[in-house]
């Protein structure tokens, strides 16, 4: 004898053969908007609403640009102003490299104590100079970076100066 699967037995199947998580397929109710009746006001009220959502768009679409362009001017800036004090800064620290060196090779000829602590204090005010002038070229042009960027007119992505001269 074969066994025929019965009504019950096939829902049973398909039952347990579908996923406990999945989610019923629901369509939502399409509408032919176009051919329904509307009343004037109503049209009228969604005609400005669909207006003011492209004005408000085109402003925020308009901002938007206007700030990434400030940003990629700032960064630029910044990024210029960065790689010129790095530029300074091997710059300072090669010169430094040959007053030790220049220092280490004029401390061979030393010929006593008293010649040494002539030298080493020679050098020692030599550097404080130097590093006091090499401080003060930092400082400057690190403030004018920064002066650079706070330069900047916000509205119009240009500098202030820049528009004074033109």
């Amino acid at each position: 004898m074969t066994d025929t699967p019965t009504g019950t037995s096939k829902a049973q199947t398909a039952k347990h053969s579908a996923s406990p998580f999945a989610m019923p397929n629901h369509e939502a109710p399409k509408f032919d908007i176009s051919n329904m009746e509307m009343p004037d006001v109503f049209r009228e009220m969604a005609e400005k609403g669909v207006a003011q959502a492209k004005d408000n768009y085109e402003r925020i679409q308009s901002a938007t640009e206007e700030a990434t362009e400030l940003l990629k001017s700032a960064y630029t800036t910044a990024a210029e102003g960065t790689a010129d004090y790095n530029r300074k800064v091997m710059e300072i620290a090669c010169t430094n490299a040959h007053a030790a060196f220049d220092y280490a090779h004029e401390l061979l000829g030393v010929k006593s104590p008293s010649e040494f602590i002539e030298l080493s204090t020679a050098h020692a005010r030599k550097q404080f100079e130097a590093m006091t002038a090499q401080t003060k070229e930092l400082t400057e042009l690190a403030q004018k970076v920064t002066t650079e960027i706070a330069a900047k007119d916000w509205r119009h992505g240009d500098t202030k100066e820049s528009r004074k001269v033109a």
